[in-house]
């Protein structure tokens, strides 16, 4: 039986689904970290959509990439577009970190991530600690609660043989999430490191040390707390985002 995800009724959908439909378009800069420019196609128009990123965005935010925006339902928002899709090398990358998230639980609830099976509820942003949020909890009734955190890669620097990587920039949050999940492994619960790549095009996955060592440093001393690791590529088209298969690790 699938997972219910608290605060649905019924199963949830196995994929997260663009509707209305993207708008493409073509990118002319992104700045503000925030803010994008696009020039939309088939017209002379020229929009600024809100990134929600907010990384380096470092390979998925060259000028002249083509793109995909979402159109924006929210009644008096200021920004009528978000963006949520470029082109990179002919592979599509999703670039809101608001999705993975809703694909991790989906794919969850589906039954999609075996190491993640068997938990019948499925809850999202659980207070731990002090001031601090848990992207997932699983629970089950004959077994300890499991507490995932999600991670959205888009990083892959090369072409053959090339991982993606996480992070893209330094990341002080990131590296706090790791010490919560460590402190959370260490009362008895589950804690599961997620990297969700939003791009299909390597087949494995690593830590970019080289811009953020400290995230290295504390990815490997929340492993040996007992953090478990995992990342997921997923399959993207301009209708719809799903989870796909496992990457291998490609740690020291």
């Amino acid at each position: 039986m699938a997972a219910a995800l608290e605060g649905e009724v019924g199963p949830a959908p196995a994929a997260v689904v663009f509707d209305p439909p993207l708008i493409p378009g073509t990118l002319i800069r992104r700045y503000q970290r925030f803010l994008a420019d696009v020039a939309l196609e088939g017209s002379q128009d020229v929009v600024t959509a809100h990134c929600p990123n907010s990384g380096s965005m470092l390979s998925v935010s060259a000028p002249g990439s083509p793109v995909w925006l979402s159109p924006a339902d929210a009644p008096g928002r200021r920004l009528r577009y978000t963006w949520e899709l470029v082109g990179v090398n002919g592979t599509l990358v999703g670039i809101n970190t608001g999705r993975p998230n809703r694909i991790a639980a989906a794919a969850i609830a589906a039954g999609r991530i075996p190491e993640l099976a068997g938990y019948p509820m499925i809850r999202r942003e659980v207070r731990v600690g002090r001031n601090s949020r848990i992207d997932l909890m699983l629970e089950a009734p004959d077994r300890p609660p499991c507490y995932v955190e999600v991670k959205n890669v888009t990083l892959r620097r090369g072409q053959d043989g090339a991982p993606v990587e996480f992070p893209d920039a330094v990341t002080a949050r990131g590296a706090k999430h790791l010490q919560e999940l460590a402190s959370l492994a260490g009362t008895g619960a589950r804690a599961v490191m997620l990297y969700l790549a939003q791009r299909d095009d390597a087949d494995a996955f690593a830590i970019a040390a080289d811009i953020d060592p400290e995230y290295q440093a504390g990815l490997d001393a929340a492993m040996a707390a007992g953090v478990e690791a995992l990342c997921y590529r997923c399959r993207i088209t301009t209708s719809d985002i799903a989870l796909a298969d496992r990457l291998p690790l490609r740690f020291p």
